[in-house]
């Protein structure tokens, strides 16, 4: 076991040039790339140069072409809603066609950008998919960013147009998403000349004259339509998506169109191991990269049906999802630990009884996956789960384990090894790999594979500076994740969390996954989460937020077991200043805990943003588990 992951991910990067040939070819080409790999500007890498091709024409024609137009390629449900809807690659082909030429009617040309502000709609995946029909550039925003947020992402890509919706439901709550948008171009430096607008039904709205188009109307006046795809350069953008920056900037990564094509299709057959026969589910959301990737784009490219699912996982009940896998065959599931975490919290008596057959691979990424998550998922659900590790900028995974392939052994709490392509190691601050089983940084030596991110859009000085300077005082380039790890014996990766998240306390430093790894151990505990706060004499102390499980209660003895469990697994250097039993963590609603918001409250800072977050209430939940105890002000010391 093993020898087969060895020869193909070897293949995948010292013969790199031709393995990724080898892929591309598996897909429709205008004209054949001249070079495969061009280096020659590094860091600025450049795939299958000369090449011209079409994200849309391979993710929907390409289909209809071959003759399997009548298949379905988009499931739709809305537990929001109770609404469900199929449409096949015959009647995407329509409808993106239609839209397409909507964005023309709009003077929308090659290199314009496209502002997609939606819920988890098909429409949203018609208009990104007929942006990049006519070679727009679209910049999907997750329909729940602030005012503020969407404004600069307005002014920053300079997008001419937007389409959004009227409103969102969340837990049956209404978003009023056009109003979010009318304040947004208000605030904007950028003339937005039309937006496009899906009216659900869900808020009431006012058009704005001149400018606003209802989605139906715009449709109408198209009538049938034939939009030829645009052939377009492989190394042409295909998006601009925004990520969090140190600054407080966003950082808007750029990718391109042939190598991100050729990297997404190879991945659903060599890592996620689909069959032409699957049903594939993304849990995410539209605006993210796992759901740029792998709602939009993956399955499509592999002329598989995408799952699209407007709701919650435990709304309107907690067996929701599990109904969602028996009704429409789900074969493959890709979803993060979050998601499982507030699932354990329920009995297992939501999962049984359902038909859950279909289901072949559970696929978990977006942040550490915990050894009694991982256990309580395979367990409960029978099914392989395969942790993988992946960021923003990399577009696909970076490190998993390949199902495509004979799988690796699995060692919980790890993401396994390197993702065809990626070359990875674990550095220390002059940038030399350490010792096996040493903590360091996680980089990528280069070239980085196709997918990956080609620069900043308009700013190639902060993309070096973020991603490829920080070893460069000591004369080496490699690529920054951000990220803090250990690569073991077998070259088995254990991500530690974000490099700047490394908890230093009297001059040790841990990684705050190796402090919730431990208290994810203890039987009572769901989800928890571990940071570093100010503390006067050890410099920084570790304040951790727990949540339980459903029937267990808060006692001082949970505590002292907690304690114990620390103690003992990793020393008494790791005992936290504050513990506290939180009934829920305070999370964006991508499901990724808000760490700075809990520093913040500990240390008594301004909270910033909250424009993302799923409740509002855990904030203030915090406060009192702390308040309650005498302990919002400064920690003790």
């Amino acid at each position: 076991m093993g020898r087969q992951y060895e020869e193909v991910y070897h293949r995948s990067v010292e013969d790199a040039e031709e393995f990724w040939a080898a892929e591309a070819q598996k897909l429709h080409w205008f004209q054949r790339w001249e070079q495969v790999l061009d280096d020659s500007k590094a860091p600025f890498t450049r795939w299958f140069s000369g090449g011209q091709t079409n994200l849309c024409y391979n993710a929907v024609d390409r289909h209809v072409v071959a003759g399997k137009g009548d298949r379905p390629a988009i499931l739709w449900e809305s537990p929001e809603l109770g609404q469900s809807r199929t449409l096949t690659f015959r009647e995407l082909h329509r409808e993106v066609n239609r839209f397409a030429a909507a964005l023309q009617r709009c003077g929308v040309t090659k290199g314009d950008r496209v502002l997609v502000y939606m819920p988890m709609v098909p429409e949203a995946l018609i208009a990104v998919l007929a942006c990049v029909r006519i070679g727009a550039i679209h910049s999907v925003v997750f329909a729940g960013f602030s005012v503020e947020s969407l404004a600069h992402r307005i002014e920053d890509s300079g997008s001419r147009v937007i389409v959004c919706a009227d409103g969102a439901l969340r837990k049956g709550k209404p978003i009023n998403l056009k109003e979010i948008v009318d304040r947004a171009v208000d605030q904007a430096r950028t003339e937005v000349e039309r937006v496009i607008i899906l009216d659900r039904g869900v808020v009431p709205w006012t058009p704005v004259p001149g400018r606003d188009v209802r989605w139906d109307e715009a449709m109408a006046e198209i009538g049938e339509a034939e939009v030829p795809a645009v052939p377009l350069n492989a190394t042409d953008p295909s998006y601009i998506l925004y990520t969090s920056g140190t600054t407080g900037k966003p950082k808007g990564v750029v990718r391109d169109t042939g190598g991100y094509m050729v990297a997404l299709h190879a991945s659903m057959d060599l890592i996620y191991g689909c069959t032409p026969e699957d049903v594939y589910w993304s849990t995410s959301d539209i605006g993210w990269v796992v759901g740029h990737s792998y709602i939009i784009y993956g399955p499509l490219l592999y002329g598989i049906p995408t799952l699209v699912y407007e709701g919650t996982p435990d709304s309107p009940n907690p067996g929701i999802w599990w109904e969602t896998i028996e009704k429409h065959r789900v074969s493959v599931l890709f979803s993060a630990p979050t998601a499982m975490r507030m699932l354990r919290k329920f009995p297992s008596s939501w999962i049984e009884g359902h038909d859950l057959s279909s289901l072949r691979h559970v696929f978990l990424a977006g942040e550490p996956l915990d050894e009694p998550t991982y256990r309580w998922a395979a367990e409960t659900l029978n099914k392989p789960v395969i942790d993988h590790y992946w960021q923003t900028e990399s577009g696909w995974p970076m490190i998993t384990n390949h199902m495509g392939i004979p799988p690796l052994p699995v060692k919980p709490g790890s993401p396994t090894r390197e993702a065809i392509g990626w070359q990875l190691d674990v550095v220390d601050e002059q940038g030399d790999p350490v010792p096996r089983g040493q903590r360091g940084y996680l980089v990528a030596y280069p070239p980085l594979p196709p997918g990956a991110l080609q620069t900043l859009w308009k700013d190639d000085e902060r993309f070096v500076g973020s991603y490829w300077k920080h070893f460069a005082r000591h004369g080496k380039r490699l690529y920054f994740s951000g990220d803090y790890a250990i690569k073991d014996e077998d070259g088995y990766y254990w991500l530690l969390g974000r490099a700047d998240e490394v908890i230093n306390v009297a001059g040790h430093r841990m990684g705050t996954r190796e402090v919730e790894e431990v208290i994810s151990g203890h039987p009572g505990v769901a989800e928890v989460s571990a940071i570093g706060i100010d503390d006067e004499i050890k410099g920084q102390a570790i304040a951790a937020f727990v949540v339980l499980k459903k029937d267990v209660a808060d006692s001082p003895a949970l505590h002292q077991e907690i304690i114990h469990l620390i103690r003992e697994s990793i020393g008494p250097i790791a005992t936290p200043k504050v513990l506290r039993v939180v009934p829920r963590l305070p999370k964006t609603r991508s499901g990724k805990v808000m760490r700075r918001v809990l520093r913040a409250i500990c240390e008594e800072k301004a909270l910033g943003d909250l424009s993302t977050i799923e409740d509002g209430a855990s904030v203030d939940e915090v406060r009192k588990a702390l308040d309650e105890l005498g302990e919002v002000t400064q920690p003790r010391t």
